[in-house]
């Protein structure tokens, strides 16, 4: 059954409620979804080395929450560049969903983080979230998206988490003025910057062993590029979240 806050619009698109970037609700997801208890999640409020040495490693993905004008200014021009993505099957670096759901781009962003990296091996067996990349895993991008859209019970879990944020859930037809990224290290060693608004996933650059998502190399490439725009704008108004686990990078 359908989580009666959804919203359909009138082009049968779902809308969801905004999902905050913080450690309680992606964590309270993460469980509904079904993943280890050994995944961790963690505020990263400064990129100070100082601040990064409290956060455990390796840290799998960065979950990072951009305001949207400076998201906008800093990958306008860059997403008209991207091809369409046409990547399927057990061979990908990186399972990308494309997004066709509103307010779903938090959902997005940790099922980027989850099913990428050594962090899927920790996605139990029989879980919501094993049996939907079991599914996915053959599909090109347009039916992935088609499999989420269609997923009750990826929009309950979504829809029960949304609820717990730290602020009054807002209704699902709510403008969100914010847009997730999730950088991951694939299974090639890549930094990858996962976003389901864009034509696919973009490779940043190369990560040797022991290079996290939170090396210093692997921020230059990636979570710097847009906190660098949003100071030169007066708009400092992020949340980055790490996505953590006592696995080996």
């Amino acid at each position: 059954m359908a989580d009666p806050d959804t919203v359909i619009d009138e082009s049968g698109k779902k809308v969801l409620i905004a999902l905050e970037n913080n450690p309680e609700v992606l964590s309270g997801l993460a469980a509904r979804l079904g993943v280890s208890d050994r995944i961790t999640f963690h505020d990263v409020l400064s990129l100070d080395r100082d601040f990064l040495a409290h956060i455990p490693r390796p840290c799998h993905a960065l979950i990072i929450m951009v305001p949207a004008p400076v998201y906008h200014a800093a990958r306008d021009e860059f997403e008209s560049t991207i091809p369409e993505y046409t990547g399927s099957g057990s061979s990908e670096p990186v399972m990308w969903f494309r997004q066709t759901i509103g307010n779903a781009c938090g959902l997005h962003s940790l099922l980027h983080a989850l099913t990428n990296g050594p962090l899927r091996s920790m996605i139990l067996p029989g879980s919501l979230l094993s049996k939907l990349v079991e599914d996915a895993e053959p599909l090109k991008a347009g039916e992935r998206a088609h499999l989420l859209h269609n997923s009750e019970a990826l929009e309950r879990a979504h829809q029960e988490s949304a609820r717990l944020g730290d602020t009054e859930a807002p209704v699902a037809v709510v403008e969100f003025g914010h847009h997730f990224v999730t950088f991951v290290k694939g299974s090639d060693g890549g930094l990858w910057e996962m976003n389901g608004g864009m034509n696919g996933p973009v490779k940043r650059g190369e990560l040797v062993k022991g290079q996290d998502a939170l090396s210093e190399k692997a921020l230059n490439i990636g979570a710097r590029d847009f906190l660098d725009v949003g100071k030169k704008m007066g708009r400092m108004d992020f949340s980055l979240v790490a996505v953590c686990s006592d696995l080996d990078d």
